[in-house]
């Protein structure tokens, strides 16, 4: 039959329809090992953080009787006596904590552009390269708490100014790195070919890089907006203004009906923050549908 088709009987298990040998299963021996080492480091860190982890079950006791005074004001009509004064209360200073969280951020968007380009490798030397690193990375590790406690209140005393430009300095840490990233990131035909045609330095850095980066530090700033927005709360428990000293003062008092309102109108804010500024980042970075198909339109009409 072999020797009919010309084969011989030795490569008869070497036609089409001869089975390949399976490939062999690789090792799982790393994964597990992986898998088990990151469980014991949650453990020791569980362990040796000296949690009360017995207390934990007091979330679905305690926590529910906290959560049902914190609710009866909300139960309770918002234009009645004293409740108006509580809601007119809780927007003004949480407006306030905007107000601190957009003026940080823009102290820190603009002076971290600077850094953003010294730190970026495709722009500086690598001496002002790690310089400038270290500088972002030890402003990083300082938290904004930090420099309230330590510079900002000593300076500006309590209230909201002191807030803000702890805001701005730590985010110029953050925004600074991730300009310097986007900056690495560029496509660089644009730059050789500004210095190919004798461009300065300056019109290279400002056409070449930045209007290449420009979208995407722009929605780096909007995050960080909301980012302070949060932090902004916690700054003001120690006197930095804002919706955070109305909550420390609340909670000294035990006033659970205006604690409940308080956080109602931090939620709602902050979700209406989150949602514009999120279609503002989408839109940057995206583009409209109406740009896109005037472009496949000018395409077409090629």
């Amino acid at each position: 039959m072999s020797a009919e088709h010309g084969q011989a009987p030795g490569n008869a298990s070497r036609g089409p329809l001869a089975r390949t040998p399976r490939p062999k299963q690789p090792s799982k021996t790393r994964s597990t090992v992986a898998w088990i080492a990151l469980a014991v480091i949650f453990a020791g860190g569980a362990f040796l953080s000296n949690a009360r982890w017995s207390h934990i079950t007091g979330i679905f006791t305690d926590g529910a009787r906290y959560f049902r005074l914190m609710g009866e004001g909300l139960l309770q009509n918002p234009l009645s006596e004293p409740y108006n004064e509580y809601w007119v209360l809780a927007f003004e200073k949480m407006m306030e904590s905007v107000y601190m969280a957009w003026v940080g951020t823009m102290l820190g968007a603009v002076i971290s552009i600077p850094f953003g380009f010294l730190a970026a490798r495709n722009v500086a030397g690598p001496i002002t390269v790690q310089i400038t690193r270290v500088i972002l990375n030890a402003i990083r590790a300082v938290p904004e708490l930090v420099f309230v406690i330590v510079i900002m209140l000593p300076i500006f005393g309590f209230g909201p100014v002191a807030g803000a430009i702890a805001l701005g300095v730590g985010a110029v840490g953050t925004l600074g790195k991730l300009t310097a990233e986007a900056l690495e990131g560029i496509d660089p035909g644009p730059v050789e070919a500004g210095q190919a045609s004798g461009a300065s330095r300056w019109a290279i850095l400002r056409w070449g890089y930045w209007t290449q980066v420009l979208p995407e530090v722009l929605a780096f700033w909007l995050y960080r907006f909301e980012v302070n927005i949060r932090a902004s709360a916690v700054l003001g428990i120690i006197g930095a203004g804002g919706i955070g000293q109305l909550l420390s003062q609340l909670f000294s008092k035990r006033d659970w009906d205006q604690i409940g309102i308080t956080l109602v109108v931090i939620i709602l804010v902050t979700i209406a923050v989150d949602s514009i500024s999120g279609a503002i980042r989408h839109r940057i970075i995206a583009g409209s549908a109406g740009s896109t198909t005037s472009k496949e339109k000018a395409e077409a009409s090629l």
